[in-house]
């Protein structure tokens, strides 16, 4: 999910923030603005407008997160963070890589800390943190499901007739 792109606001009035700096940092993002801006139940929302501090218990500082987006509804308000599930749930160590390892469990304390701030920033303003993953987009509607296609036979190699 490495696509990014500029996400071009089609109903501005309800962008809270600057419609004409809006970025998506992947595809499922972009699809998550499409449908915020054409929902009628969302009256305003924003991607990454809010700054929340954190605390990195890996290196001992303090970072700042920009939640994806804010979304607010006529009768509550959302922080949502969109990833994939596999980087909600602890890295499993499979002995194989172990930098891969420690890259994995780096990036979940870094999301737990983040995450854990936001909740905390959510409440004290009487709003709601929510992760949604791709399970999440799917069963909201956002994300289509592929159906699975039979298995394509292979080509046969393309030979030139030999001259004769």
């Amino acid at each position: 999910m490495a696509y990014k792109g500029r996400y071009v606001v089609e109903n501005k009035k309800k962008y809270a923030g600057d419609s004409a700096n809006v970025v998506y940092r992947s595809l499922w993002e972009r699809d998550v603005f499409k449908w915020l801006d054409m929902n009628p139940k969302v009256k305003k929302w924003s991607s990454e407008e809010i700054v929340i501090p954190y605390y990195y218990d890996v290196d001992k500082k303090y970072h700042r997160y920009f939640p994806d987006v804010k979304i607010v509804f006529e009768d509550k308000t959302l922080l949502v963070e969109i990833k994939p599930a596999k980087e909600t749930v602890v890295p499993r160590r499979t002995g194989k890589n172990q930098r891969q390892y420690v890259t994995e469990a780096a990036t979940y304390v870094r999301n737990m800390n983040k995450w854990e701030a936001a909740n905390d920033y959510a409440k004290d303003r009487g709003w709601e943190f929510q992760i949604w993953t791709e399970k999440t987009l799917k069963s909201m509607g956002i994300l289509k499901e592929f159906k699975k296609t039979k298995k394509l036979k292979p080509l046969k190699p393309f030979r030139k007739k030999p001259k004769k």
